[in-house]
C-alpha cells in the first residue's frame, strides 16, 4: 500500500519544527527513524495533513556525560547508542539491551527518542530507560518541561505528549545506578518483536545482601511494567533467594493484564515474564558481586 497524500517539510533546527508543530497540531506527525511510522503511513493507519522530517536536526543527535546524566538527543541512531563506549563505560545495561532492537539495519535508522514516543510496551529502550530512572526533555513553542518515564507512558502505543510538542533528549542519572544489570528478551526469531523482556538492577553490600534495584517487565501490560518499592523490598537486606525472588515476581505479575493475541495468550505470557525476570535477576547479581571484589 501507499500513504495517503501529505504535506512535507524538513526544518534544520529545533525552533523551526516547534512552529510547525504549533500551526498544524494533530495534523502534523513527526518522521525521525521511520522504523514504525512509515509503516502505519502506508498501511494509512494514520493520514497526517503534514509530515515533519527532524533528520536534519543535528542538534538532538549527541550522547554525552554533564551534570551527572548520561544525556541522549532524541534523534541519536539506536546503533550509535549499541556502539558508543562513553554510554556502555557508564551504563553497561543500555548495549545489553539495545543489541536486541530488531537488525542492525533497524538500529542504523531507528532513533531513540521515536522508540520512545512510539511507546510499544515490548519495547527495549522504554523498558530499559524505564528501569534506569530516566527523565525526557519535552518541548514545544513556549517552554520546556521534564517528566520521569514511569509518568511518561500513558497506555498502549500512548504517551503523555501534546500534538504541539516535541521529545529531544533522555537524561539517565548515573551517580546511584546498580553495578548489578541485566537485559533479557524472548522473540520467535532474532530481531522480531519481543514476546516478553525484562530488565533487572541490583546493588549488594560486601556480604552479597542486596542493598536496592529496580526490575522491569515488558509485553505484560499496556505499558512497562516497574516493580513497586514495596515489592521490590521484599529483597532488601538478604542475598538472592529462589523464595525472594518468587514473592517479588508473583507480586509483578498479579498487576498485569496481558492480552492474548497470535503469538501468545495471556498465560503464556505471564508465565514467560516469570522466566525471564527470575533470569535476569540472577545474572544482575550475579555481576553485582563481582563488581565488587
Amino acid at each position: 500500500m501507499k500513504p495517503a497524500q501529505f504535506d512535507y517539510f524538513r526544518p534544520s533546527t529545533v525552533k523551526e519544527t516547534l512552529e510547525l508543530l504549533t500551526d498544524y497540531g494533530d495534523e502534523g506527525k513527526i518522521l525521525a527513524g521511520g522504523q514504525s511510522f512509515i509503516p502505519i503511513l502506508n498501511m494509512r493507519m494514520s493520514e497526517p495533513e503534514c509530515l515533519i522530517d527532524i533528520n536534519h536536526l543535528k542538534e538532538l543527535d549527541y550522547i554525552k556525560l554533564e551534570e551527572g546524566y548520561l544525556k541522549i538527543g532524541a534523534l541519536t541512531r539506536q546503533s550509535d547508542l549499541e556502539k558508543s563506549e562513553l554510554a556502555a563505560n557508564n551504563v553497561p545495561i543500555l548495549r545489553e539491551a539495545s543489541r536486541f532492537i530488531g537488525h542492525s539495519q533497524t538500529r542504523n535508522r531507528g532513533t531513540v527518542g521515536g522508540s520512545l514516543v512510539h511507546a510499544d510496551p515490548s519495547a527495549e529502550l522504554p523498558l530499559t530507560l524505564l528501569t534506569l530512572g530516566a527523565k525526557v526533555i519535552i518541548s514545544n513553542a513556549d517552554e520546556e518541561r521534564e517528566a520521569p518515564l514511569d509518568e511518561f507512558f500513558l497506555t498502549y502505543l500512548t504517551t503523555d505528549m501534546m500534538p504541539d510538542e516535541l521529545l529531544t533528549a533522555i537524561h539517565i542519572p548515573i551517580d546511584s545506578i546498580p553495578k548489578g544489570y541485566a537485559f533479557e528478551e524472548f522473540s520467535r526469531r532474532h530481531g522480531d518483536f519481543a514476546l516478553v523482556a525484562a530488565a533487572s538492577m541490583l546493588d549488594v553490600d560486601e556480604d552479597g545482601n542486596i542493598l536496592g534495584g529496580t526490575i522491569a517487565a515488558g509485553g505484560i501490560d499496556a505499558v512497562p511494567l516497574l516493580a513497586e518499592e514495596d515489592d521490590f523490598n521484599l529483597l532488601i537486606g538478604q542475598k538472592l533467594t529462589e523464595q525472594g525472588i518468587k514473592e517479588v515476581v508473583q507480586k509483578m505479575v498479579e498487576k498485569a493484564e496481558p492480552d492474548s493475541d497470535l503469538h501468545a495468550s495471556a498465560e503464556y505470557r505471564i508465565n514467560l515474564a516469570e522466566v525471564l525476570i527470575k533470569k535476569s535477576l540472577h545474572k544482575a547479581y550475579q555481576r553485582a558481586i563481582e563488581s565488587g571484589e
